[in-house]
C-alpha cells in the first residue's frame, strides 16, 4: 500500500481528458441515476389508461379500482424506509440496481396477473421499487455532482418522471388496440423492459465518492471526484472536505484505510436523527419533513390524478375538451420543470421555493373561488369562471413545477450530514409518499364533503402556511459544499442565508 496513493491519483489525472469532459461525466451519471424515475413515471401514466381495461376484465368495483390506483404510494413506504439502510450497506449504485430489480419483478407480476389479489402483489413489489428509486436517485446525484451544478443535476428525476408519464400514455394508446384481456397486460408488463437497461447502465456508473470514503476507499473516491470536478484542485478540496466530515484525519492518505470510529451499515444513525439529534440535525430534519409535507399537502397529486374530473366540474362538458385540457396540464408541467431545473443553480433554492409556493397559493385561491362560483350557479354558463378555473389549473401546475416540484428533492438530498444523508432523506420520501397516497385515495371524498372549490381553498391554506415556513426556516444552500451544509442550520431561522449567498458568490466567481 502506498502512503501517497491519493496524491498519485492526482498525477495520473493529468493525462486524462480535458476538464470539459468532467461536467459531461457528472451529467451522464445523473442521467443514468434518474432513469429509475422514468420507470416510476411510466407506472403512473400507464395505470391511468390500463385501469379502464382492468376494471372491465377483472370485474372490479369502484372501491377496488380506487385502491389499486392509489395504493402504490402506500406500498412505496416499505422501499423508502429500507432504502437508507440498504444504501449505507450496499452502496448507492447497487441500491439503484436493486430498485430496478423490484420494478422488473413488479411489472412482470402485474402483466401476468389473473385476478385482483395477484395484481395487488405485483403492485406491492413495484411499490417497493418506487420507494427505493425516489430516495436513492437524488442522493446519489447530489453526492457525485460538483457544487456548481448540483441543483440542476439533482432535479433531473422530476423531469424523467414526466417523460415516463408521457411514455405511459403512448403505451396506453398503442396497446389499447389489442383484445381487452391482453391490452392492459402488455401495458403493465412492458415496464419490465426499461428495468433491464437501467440495471445494465447503472453498472457502468461509479460509486458515490462519499460512500467510498465512509468505507475507507480513498483512492477510489478520488478517482470519481477527479472525473466529476471542474478542476483538479476542486477534486482535492472535495476529498479533503469529505474526509473531515467523516472524521478521517488529514494525514491518512492511503488508497485504502480503516475509518476511525466507523459505524458500519448505518448503525446509530436513527439515534442521531431522532433520539438525540444536535440542534443542527434537528433543524435539518424539520426542514426536510416540512418541505416534503408542503409539496404534497398543497394538492399537486389531486390535480395530476383528477384533472378530467376538475375540468368537468369547471364546466367542460365534452370529454374531448377534458382530455385536451389534461394533456395541456402534462405539457405545462414538463416544460416548467425543465425551466426550474435550468435556473435552480442560478437563482437558488430558497428564491424558487418562495416564488413557487406564492404562485401556488394565488392559483389555488383563484381556482377554489372559481369552482365555488360555478358550483353555486348550476345550469349557468359562466365563461369567465370556466376560463379562470382552467387557467389557474395551468398556473398552479406551472408554479409547482418551477420550484416545489424539483427543489424539494434537491434540497433534501443535500442538507443532511454525509453519515445521516441516506436514512434522513428516506424519512422525507416516506412522508412524501404517505401523503401522496392519502390525497390520491381521498380527494373525491374530500371534494364531496367540502365541495371541490372548498377542497382547493383548503390546499391554498396549506400553501400559505408553507410559504411562511419556507421564509422562516429554510436557509439558502446554493453553491455550498455538502460538507459545510450543517453550519447553515441550528438557529431555526433562515438568518444565515446571507452568509450562504456570499459563499455561493465566491464559488460562482471562482469558476
Amino acid at each position: 500500500m502506498n502512503s501517497s496513493g491519493v496524491e498519485q491519483g492526482v498525477v495520473i489525472a493529468e493525462s486524462e481528458p480535458p476538464r470539459g469532459n468532467r461536467s459531461r461525466y457528472a451529467f451522464a451519471c445523473a442521467i443514468l441515476a434518474s432513469m429509475t424515475s422514468i420507470i416510476l413515471g411510466y407506472d403512473i401514466g400507464v395505470m391511468s389508461g390500463a385501469s379502464i381495461f382492468i376494471k372491465d376484465d377483472l370485474k372490479l368495483s369502484d372501491v377496488q379500482l380506487e385502491i389499486l390506483m392509489g395504493i402504490l404510494n402506500i406500498y412505496s413506504l416499505v422501499g423508502s424506509g429500507a432504502a437508507g439502510r440498504t444504501s449505507d450497506w450496499l452502496g448507492r449504485r447497487y441500491t439503484i440496481v436493486l430498485a430496478g430489480a423490484f420494478f422488473f419483478c413488479g411489472a412482470l407480476l402485474m402483466g401476468f396477473a389473473t385476478n385482483y389479489p395477484f395484481i395487488m402483489v405485483g403492485r406491492f413489489v413495484a411499490g417497493i421499487g418506487v420507494g427505493y428509486a425516489m430516495m436513492i436517485a437524488p442522493v446519489y446525484t447530489a453526492e457525485v455532482a460538483p457544487a456548481s451544478s448540483r441543483g440542476s443535476l439533482t432535479s433531473f428525476p422530476e423531469i424523467f418522471i414526466n417523460i415516463g408519464i408521457l411514455l405511459g400514455y403512448v403505451s396506453n394508446y398503442f396497446f389499447s388496440k389489442l383484445p381487452e384481456h391482453l391490452g392492459w397486460r402488455f401495458m403493465l408488463g412492458v415496464g419490465a423492459v426499461p428495468s433491464v437497461f437501467l440495471a445494465i447502465g447503472v453498472l457502468a456508473m461509479p460509486e458515490s465518492p462519499r460512500w467510498l470514503v465512509l468505507q475507507g476507499r480513498l483512492g477510489d473516491a478520488f478517482k470519481v471526484l477527479d472525473k466529476t470536478s471542474n478542476t483538479k484542485e476542486e477534486a482535492i478540496s472535495r476529498l479533503d472536505d469529505i474526509k473531515r466530515a467523516a472524521g478521517i484525519p488529514d494525514d491518512m492518505t492511503d488508497d485504502v484505510i480503516v475509518v476511525p470510529n466507523k459505524k458500519s451499515a448505518g448503525k446509530g444513525v436513527w439515534k442521531d436523527l431522532l433520539v438525540r439529534p444536535t440542534p443542527s440535525v434537528r433543524h435539518i430534519l424539520i426542514a426536510c419533513l416540512g418541505i416534503h409535507f408542503a409539496q404534497q399537502a398543497s394538492g399537486i397529486d389531486a390535480v395530476v390524478l383528477y384533472s378530467p374530473t376538475i375540468f368537468s366540474k369547471a364546466g367542460l362538458k365534452s370529454k374531448n375538451d377534458q382530455l385536451l385540457a389534461t394533456v395541456a396540464v402534462g405539457v405545462v408541467k414538463t416544460l416548467f420543470i425543465v425551466v426550474g431545473t435550468c435556473v435552480v443553480d442560478r437563482f437558488g433554492r430558497r428564491a424558487l421555493l418562495l416564488t413557487s409556493m406564492g404562485g401556488m397559493f394565488l392559483s389555488l385561491t383563484a381556482l377554489g373561488t372559481s369552482l365555488t362560483v360555478i358550483n353555486r350557479n348550476p345550469g349557468q354558463t359562466l365563461k369567465w369562471a370556466i376560463g379562470l378555473a382552467v387557467t389557474t389549473v395551468m398556473t398552479f401546475v406551472a408554479t409547482f413545477s418551477i420550484g416545489a416540484g424539483p427543489v424539494t428533492w434537491v434540497y433534501c438530498s443535500e442538507i443532511f450530514p454525509v453519515r445521516l444523508r441516506a436514512q434522513g432523506a428516506s424519512l422525507g420520501v416516506m412522508l412524501n409518499r404517505l401523503l401522496s397516497g392519502i390525497i390520491g385515495m381521498t380527494f373525491l371524498s374530500l371534494s364531496k364533503g367540502l365541495t371541490i372549490g372548498g377542497a382547493f381553498l383548503l390546499f391554498a391554506g396549506v400553501a400559505a402556511a408553507a410559504w411562511v415556513f419556507f421564509f422562516t426556516f429554510l436557509p439558502e444552500t446554493r453553491g455550498i459544499p455538502l460538507e459545510e451544509m450543517e453550519t447553515l442550520f441550528g438557529s431555526y431561522t433562515a438568518n444565515k442565508k446571507n452568509n450562504s449567498m456570499s459563499k455561493d458568490n465566491e464559488v460562482v466567481d471562482g469558476q
